[in-house]
């Protein structure tokens, strides 16, 4: 990528500039704080989206120090985004709060280093640079991780507790099974790479391509191989283009713009070589940062993009099932479960029953951002005598966001607890949830308090009771 090729600013004077303009359309009504899962804990207005706003648009302008209880702040919000779906007037507060952690990460040169709190060490940005960004090198992990988990190295750590409270102790309490990718379509026998095409079965229909993401082809390949079951039963040729790399959502966030920028062009230009009729994202988090940077088109400038997106995500999967030319937007990304809703080809499948109740998560991202919570309920309803009912509390937070549960381990364990406490009284047997970090957040707990609720995506659950195999 050619420095042209990036935004023309990203210094300070830009985030502050652009910070003020879209903070002065905060009117400060309060209608963001019940939907706050931090003000809703801390009941600080600080904590809250109007008292965020407040604080960034004050280091900005200059009239507050931009110091360690500024980042405090600004760090204990997780990006859930709940405020925008709030908000009457549209304020733009993911792009806020990004423009902000942008300012901490590159903070003026006569501001002393330790006043900006604590940032991220040189081993984290290690880690986002030169593996987070670069997947083939995740994908070299898979075999180390395949020995640590079948040769009883994992249940050792575990049952002894030998990482404690650590951070890394964290991460692997949440490391799932870890599958291989599919070899063929319509075959589970797994294989040690994904291929770059994945012939449809049946009659065909389109052709899309799948998203893998950086952490997810690594730690939630059960559900991309579903996606590519599901995809070719249906009819719908899958392109898994190797040059795609991390959608960026996690430098995004962490005020990398300039790494997230690249990757988004790095992304455009692996599946713009391809003729899709969508492009199918089975992890609602990173779904959002490809639509909203990757293929952006007019969204960014939208005072209000919902509309937007849930206009072209239909225009999307209108135009694959029809055979017209796909409209070059941003909303060539659809997340699976939206594409499952609209696809045809289910008459040419039988569905075996599956007499359970699956209890249905909604991301904060799928909810408040692609606004498409209703999606996942009509895919499973196709599934004979299973019953399907929302989790208690869909409108808060797990927790998991992305790093938070490692960089805010507290507050993330605080929202955490109400969703185990509401799976505990359930009587479901199956949780769906349509976002990789979630699931492996409230399945790591689960684990840990032995309870026999399997965490799933929804496609994996529509592939299974389609007569795909168990992972290996």
């Amino acid at each position: 990528m050619k420095p042209t090729d990036l935004p023309p600013d990203f210094s300070l004077e830009a985030l502050s500039v652009d910070i003020s303009a879209e903070a002065n359309q905060c009117v400060a009504c309060g209608l963001c704080l019940p939907h706050c899962p931090t003000y809703r804990i801390t009941q600080s207005e600080a904590d809250s989206p109007r008292g965020r706003i407040a604080l960034m648009s004050g280091v900005a302008e200059k009239r507050i120090p931009m110091n360690e209880r500024f980042a405090l702040h600004m760090d204990r919000c997780l990006t859930c985004r709940a405020c925008e779906a709030a908000c009457p007037n549209h304020v733009r507060f993911g792009r806020l709060m990004d423009e902000a952690r942008a300012m901490l990460a590159a903070p003026p040169s006569d501001l002393p280093k330790e006043k900006t709190g604590a940032r991220k060490s040189w081993f984290r940005r290690w880690v986002e640079s030169q593996l987070i960004a670069k997947p083939d090198r995740i994908d070299a992990l898979r075999p180390l991780l395949r020995f640590y988990q079948r040769r009883g190295v994992q249940s050792a750590v575990r049952r002894f507790g030998l990482l404690g409270q650590t951070k890394l102790g964290l991460l692997e309490a949440q490391l799932p099974h870890i599958a291989k990718p599919c070899s063929l379509s319509g075959q589970t026998s797994s294989a040690g790479s994904w291929r770059q095409l994945y012939p449809s079965i049946g009659r065909p229909r389109g052709e899309v391509g799948l998203f893998l993401g950086c952490v997810a082809r690594l730690t939630d390949a059960e559900t991309l191989n579903a996606a590519i079951w599901v995809l070719n039963h249906l009819g719908y040729v899958v392109h898994v283009p190797p040059a795609q790399t991390c959608c960026g959502a996690l430098h995004q966030h962490g005020g990398d713009m300039q790494a997230a920028t690249r990757l988004a062009h790095e992304n455009s230009m692996a599946f713009d070589e391809l003729n899709l009729d969508a492009i199918i994202s089975t992890a609602s988090g990173c779904g959002v940062q490809l639509a909203e940077h990757s293929f952006p088109s007019a969204l960014q400038q939208s005072r209000n993009p919902r509309p937007l997106l849930q206009k072209a995500e239909k225009n999307v999967v209108q135009d694959s099932l029809q055979g017209k030319p796909v409209r070059k937007l941003m909303a060539k990304v659809v997340d699976m479960s939206a594409f499952l809703a609209a696809a045809e080809g289910w008459d040419d499948v039988k569905l075996t029953p599956l007499t359970h109740k699956i209890l249905v998560h909604e991301p904060c991202s799928l909810r408040n951002v692609l606004r498409g919570a209703a999606h996942p309920y009509s895919v499973l309803e196709r599934i004979p005598g299973a019953v399907i009912e929302p989790l208690e509390g869909n409108d808060q937070c797990c927790g998991a966001a992305g790093t938070y549960f490692l960089d805010q381990p507290e507050m993330a364990s605080i929202l955490l607890r109400d969703k185990i406490s509401a799976l505990n009284v359930s009587g479901a047997r199956y949780l769906a949830t349509s976002n990789v970090g979630c699931a492996m957040h409230i399945a790591s707990a689960l684990r840990e308090a032995g309870s026999a609720i399997e965490v799933v995506h929804p496609a994996t659950l529509i592939a299974r009771q389609m007569g795909m195999g168990a992972q290996s």
